[in-house]
């Protein structure tokens, strides 16, 4: 068999899903490590929220003049948005985006309008509701399709607080609090257990910033996420699946979220 049919089998084999035998454990030594990279990453955002300048895009001329202009941003936190820990990869990613004649209080709606997220944010978000609500404290669940190659189905829980520091300007911080791969979604599907799955997603965690002011507002999204490692051998396959879709879906979310916002032309 030569070379290039071996890869279409096995491209063939991926497409139609990976069986059981390509499960991966979520090892402790990996959970240690992203808990200690999120460690640091909430406090740079707590003190972010008490530096003069607010939002990541105010540190850029480059980046507010983008953003002003229309633009979609969404740039690796770090040199290359990926960080190689022990048997896992973290994806840290920072966008940002202007949304011209909305409000803050319209963008806080829109946010917290967790049953209606599997409306704006299809065909990422295919269910969504709240769980429960203590006043600006959330425990959400949605439903995530993710797909490049393969297509993965994945309920989520989420820890969601809002913030706010004055009348212009507001904050919200999301946790991870279960994520489990559906397994033949439909009728028969089944709930693999967490942290035993394929690995394409085993935590999502956010920081994002609300400023209501240049007669519009602007939406930042800080998006650090938590999947397995590339396997020996499969780099070329596994590797665009692993890496592009964070950034991918962070445009995408911002995306739907300005045109969620955005005030209806008469």
């Amino acid at each position: 068999m030569s070379h290039h049919t071996s890869l279409f089998f096995l491209a063939a084999f991926l497409l139609t899903g990976l069986p059981d035998s390509a499960r991966v454990q979520l090892k402790p030594r990996t959970v240690e490590a992203f808990d200690k990279y999120m460690q640091a990453a909430q406090a740079r955002f707590e003190a972010s929220l008490r530096a003069d300048a607010f939002l990541w895009v105010d540190a850029s001329p480059e980046r507010r003049r983008a953003v002003r202009e229309g633009k979609i941003l969404a740039e690796p936190t770090n040199q290359t948005g990926d960080i190689e820990i022990p048997d896992g990869l973290i994806h840290d990613w920072t966008g940002a985006v202007f949304v011209p004649g909305a409000t803050l209080a319209g963008a806080l709606r829109m946010v917290e309008d967790y049953g209606n997220h599997k409306n704006i944010y299809r065909p990422e978000v295919i269910d969504s509701r709240v769980l429960s609500r203590n006043g600006d404290d959330f425990h959400i669940f949605l439903r995530l399709v993710k797909k490049q190659i393969l297509t993965v189905t994945l309920d989520t829980e989420h820890d969601v607080h809002y913030g706010r520091l004055d009348g212009a300007r507001a904050y919200s911080k999301s946790f991870t609090t279960r994520i489990s791969q559906v397994d033949d979604p439909g009728p028969n599907e089944r709930d693999l257990p967490p942290g035993n799955d394929h690995g394409f997603l085993w935590r999502l965690d956010s920081f994002w910033k609300f400023e209501e002011r240049d007669g519009g507002v602007y939406l930042e999204c800080q998006a650090i996420s938590l999947s397995r490692d590339v396997p020996v051998g499969l780099g070329w396959l596994i590797n665009p699946i692993v890496r592009s879709l964070p950034r991918e879906s962070l445009t995408n979310t911002l995306r739907e979220t300005r045109q969620a916002l955005a005030p209806t032309k008469p």
